[in-house]
């Protein structure tokens, strides 16, 4: 019988739990299901730490590294996941740790993050080059503190079996949950799509989310103070989604020529008038779709869509599935 293989996931201080909890939960309920089936385990987890012993996470419990990362023969992990959390920042700038990831890159078969562990990855150059993801709130600050790596803020995970865009070695995925929909993507290409599905029905969760599904984050409206210019038409903009709101219109209301609302907004919000309206319609959108009380072509008549066709395509634009799939999974 082969030796199961080694999941490997990093601790360290103020690290999100469940970004080591939910995937290594997936990896053991494979486990279960096996022995269900009268196999043997196909995984063997494995927590590292900076040293052995109890390490405090940011939800302030605490959990227990096993090992030393600077001990372990690396040539015994099959694949080495990099967690997220608040202390991210400090192990981004740990040599020590950085080295051994450098390492480590060509002795594992596959190499991971969740959440904000993709920026530990930046740090020790391992995704220059590459696609990645991370929490949407950690995007753009992995996107300016590393320009080398493509950035794809809107997609669950980059990973690949089939390496398609080379994220079948080096791949990342976004926040927290989503590193569950990673880890079962995992569980899939080493067991096959009926192991995946039932470790998801065992976990009670959607069956899989496909890794190029958008991050669904709320749109937040920005400090009125920050944008002094704009304050009165952003929060004008929200009460009247189902009217024009054309570029001629909003200038109107600001009381700026349609050039200089353009070139505010871009300033300001860093997108166009048009973008920004198309994404408060879509965020009221999805609200109402989580109701569950409101036809879709109700939604798109109310938040301005007018067609429900028109609904239909910026859910796919933006969120990469339709109105309807999007109530069945959230309302």
């Amino acid at each position: 019988m082969d030796a199961p293989r080694t999941i490997a996931c990093l601790l360290y201080p103020d690290v999100m739990s469940l970004d080591i909890c939910g995937p290594l939960q997936v990896f053991a309920s494979a486990n279960v299901e096996r022995q269900r089936q009268g196999l043997p385990p196909y995984y063997q987890l494995l927590v590292l730490g900076e040293q052995v012993g109890a390490v405090p996470t940011s939800a302030g419990l605490q959990m227990v590294a096993e090992q030393a990362w600077s001990d372990v023969d690396i040539g015994c992990i099959d694949t080495l996941l990099v967690p997220g959390g608040v202390g991210e920042k400090i192990q981004s700038e740990n040599r020590a740790l950085l080295a051994w990831l450098r390492a480590a890159e060509p002795r594992v078969r596959r190499l991971g993050s969740i959440c904000s562990g993709a920026l530990i990855l930046a740090a020790a150059g391992l995704l220059d080059g590459r696609r990645a993801t991370t929490h949407w709130a950690d995007a753009e600050h992995l996107r300016q503190a590393y320009p080398a790596v493509e950035v794809l803020a809107d997609c669950l995970h980059t990973y690949d079996p089939e390496d398609k865009h080379g994220s079948g070695h080096i791949f990342t995925s976004a926040g927290v949950t989503a590193g569950i929909d990673l880890a079962l993507a995992l569980v899939e290409a080493d067991l096959g799509r009926a192991m995946a599905l039932a470790v998801a029905r065992r976990l009670v969760m959607f069956l899989r989310r496909p890794g190029d599904q958008a991050q669904f984050s709320a749109l937040l409206a920005p400090d009125p103070s920050r944008v002094p210019r704009l304050a009165a038409l952003l929060e004008w903009i929200p009460a009247h989604l189902h009217q024009d709101l054309s570029l001629e219109v909003l200038a109107a209301q600001a009381h700026m020529t349609p050039r200089t609302l353009s070139r505010v907004f871009t300033r300001e919000l860093g997108m166009g008038p048009g973008r920004y309206v198309e994404r408060v319609r879509l965020e009221a959108a999805r609200n109402l779709l989580q109701d569950a009380q409101t036809s879709i072509g109700t939604v798109a008549r109310l938040t301005g869509f007018g067609h429900p066709e028109n609904l239909r395509r910026t859910f796919h634009k933006h969120l990469a599935v339709s109105p309807q799939q999007y109530a069945e999974r959230f309302a």
